[in-house]
């Protein structure tokens, strides 16, 4: 590649100006002009930009190739080679500002790092071999745990068990009501049943505030109906945190108070919403536990990744390859009464590891078999357009609604009878309470939250006249028509809110929701209530909040370990590098009674088509053999 190649390249606006003055500074730094550096110093970044660990020089069909469409390409064997020449790249180990290891994957160290620590940590536990409860005695407490059901076939949730005595590792993956939650409650009264030393230390935590409410309101109720002892169902903890607060997040540092050198005063971690958490919070905090800790993750690997780097879910799950487990593992099974498993969980394949620490839940007991919206999400998951495009047209399910999206001119109009259908009551109820203040506090708040988190609209992107912005503008426009509220000022009775930065001095989280009412409790004027802990609500002076947004309607992203008794989904009129298989997957999910689908069959079938695929080599560090 020459110079002046390089220098036209470079101008283009595939490059934001961050790229580009990466790749100036990397030439400055190894002293000399050398265009294939500074070509993959400005793709590198991008790729970070984008969520991408690394760039893959060597990848099949090159995903970055298209950018250089009127460009002379570099051969890779030679690229890779005059990279290493230069003083700013280094093999796997070095402490430079760019590491490219055998593969020809191309890492800023930051990013390097992280995944081979979190790489070493986890293949750390998955060889440890802790002693469980094995024989009659694991039997008889998995059978009381998971009762037979009455519908038959393999219970996957006893598998998830086992799994989580097997290793001090466990990843259990599963669409919205296969269990997750009620498995892990039972895991937890499992290991504390076998715990022979001193109460196990566990802790819950989840990446964003609303997730950790979300898990410690679900474990309360799981525990209720375990088949345990009380001292076993006492000993389980009720109360969750963000992965920031258990880790002890420094303020106004990407550092953590517990590391390496600190580690957590924990036997058993919990996890939820796996997907997620980016690679750098998950690398620093298996950093942070003791090796003997057991880590539960639970998550659904078909989501959305993570907003910041890595799809680490994903890559733990090796998504995209077939799960198998090894013989001792499957021997394992059959002893405890699983059963003997199908040739698909078997492999003789050296050059890939089994999966012993996998398990996957394939039971809807949400959705049954003519559900609309299970019957959706897995032809969306499964990248099935026709099938999917069948399904919602059909007609044939309640709790699925398909509706073209109408044109920029007329899409205030279409778009006014579902806002009203899904905003009238939990405005009425806001009414109410503003002129009739009497009553109980707490469960006059608690009929509001749930009014406004029965309906939500989800939006792909956040511009274009079917984006976040518009679509909120638009709701406050409806019901200021209607005399329900006023928009001269900002903070009216029953403005819902999204916070989206941590505030740690506050408790406030990333995703939490709060609302501003009239304050029932001290009669002072309105403020901004949060659900707080065991069903109270916690007020504070908007004047105080962090960053936040209004949130009649959200991103898919936002959206991410929530979940609405009724969706609407808005695709936009045109295409977006956005619209992807697991976006749609993840809006579907979203809806426990109802979604209803706006969009046309076009950007349907192109979102189906795509599929995200970040760049990474932590699959290969955990589930592909040394050759």
């Amino acid at each position: 590649m020459k110079t002046k190649d390089l220098t036209q390249l470079l101008s283009a606006e595939i490059f934001s100006p961050l790229d580009v003055h990466f790749a100036r500074l990397l030439t400055r730094l190894n002293g000399g002009d050398l265009p294939e550096l500074a070509l993959a110093g400005a793709l590198v970044s991008r790729c970070a930009r984008q969520g991408h660990i690394c760039l893959n020089l060597g990848d099949t069909g090159r995903p970055w190739e298209k950018e250089l469409v009127g460009f002379p390409r570099p051969d890779v064997p030679d690229w890779c080679e005059r990279l290493l020449s230069s003083s700013v790249v280094g093999r796997p180990g070095e402490y430079k500002p760019l590491v490219l290891d055998q593969e020809s994957r191309l890492y800023l160290y930051r990013y390097w790092e992280y995944q081979q620590k979190l790489a070493e940590a986890l293949t750390a536990r998955l060889a440890e071999n802790p002693t469980p409860v094995t024989g009659d005695t694991l039997r008889d407490q998995l059978e009381r745990l998971f009762p037979p059901d009455p519908r038959g076939g393999r219970d996957w949730q006893k598998a998830a068990a086992f799994a989580a005595t097997w290793k001090t590792f466990c990843v259990i993956s599963g669409g919205p009501g296969t269990g997750k939650t009620t498995t892990v409650a039972r895991i937890l009264a499992l290991l504390l049943e076998q715990s022979s030393s001193d109460p196990l230390r566990i802790a819950l935590a989840a990446p964003t505030g609303k997730a950790a409410a979300r898990l410690q309101e679900a474990l309360r109720k799981a525990k209720e109906n375990l088949e345990c002892p009380d001292r076993v169902r006492q000993a389980i903890p009720e109360t969750a945190s963000t992965i920031h607060r258990l880790l002890g997040a420094i303020r106004g540092s990407p550092y953590f108070r517990h590391n390496a050198q600190n580690l957590l005063p924990v036997d058993v971690v919990v996890v939820d919403e796996a997907s997620m958490v980016d690679l750098a919070l998950m690398s620093k905090l298996f950093q942070a536990l003791p090796l003997h800790a057991r880590v539960i993750l639970l998550g659904d690997k078909d989501q959305l990744s993570s907003v910041e780097a890595g799809a680490v879910l994903g890559d733990i799950c090796d998504t995209g390859e077939r799960v198998f487990f090894s013989e001792d593992f499957t021997a394992a099974l059959e002893d405890i009464g699983f059963g003997a498993l199908d040739a698909e969980f078997l492999s003789a394949d050296p050059t890939k590891k089994p999966k012993d620490c996998i398990i996957q839940l394939r039971t809807s007991y949400r959705f049954g078999e003519e559900s609309g919206i299970g019957l959706l999400s897995q032809a969306t998951r499964n990248g099935e357009a026709d099938a999917a495009i069948a399904i919602l047209k059909s007609g044939k399910y309640k709790d699925l609604g398909w509706n073209e999206m109408p044109p920029a001119g007329s899409f205030d109009i279409a778009i006014r009878h579902p806002i009203v259908e899904g905003f009238t009551d939990y405005f009425h109820a806001v009414e109410r309470l503003r002129r009739y203040p009497g009553g109980n506090p707490t469960t006059r708040l608690r009929e509001i939250f749930d009014l406004i988190e029965g309906f939500r609209i989800l939006c792909a992107v956040r511009d274009g006249f079917s984006g976040v912005a518009a679509l909120n503008a638009m709701v406050e426009n409806v019901f200021q028509e209607q005399g329900v509220l006023n928009r001269e000022t900002k903070w009216y009775a029953g403005r819902p809110v999204l916070i989206g930065r941590n505030d740690y001095n506050l408790g406030l989280f990333n995703g939490d929701l709060g609302i501003f009412l009239p304050d029932l409790f001290s009669g002072t004027d309105s403020r901004v209530f949060f659900p707080g802990q065991k069903g109270t609500f916690r007020p504070f002076h908007p004047l105080r909040l962090p960053e936040h947004e209004t949130v009649y309607a959200m991103t898919v992203h936002k959206s991410q370990g929530s979940e609405f008794d009724n969706v609407l989904f808005l695709l936009p009129d045109r295409d977006s590098p956005v619209l992807t298989r697991e976006l749609v997957y993840t809006a579907v999910t979203r809806a426990r009674q109802k979604v209803a689908l706006w969009g046309s069959e076009s950007t349907l079938r192109t979102s189906l088509s795509r599929t995200t695929r970040r760049m990474s080599g932590l699959s290969d560090a955990l589930w592909r053999s040394a050759h």
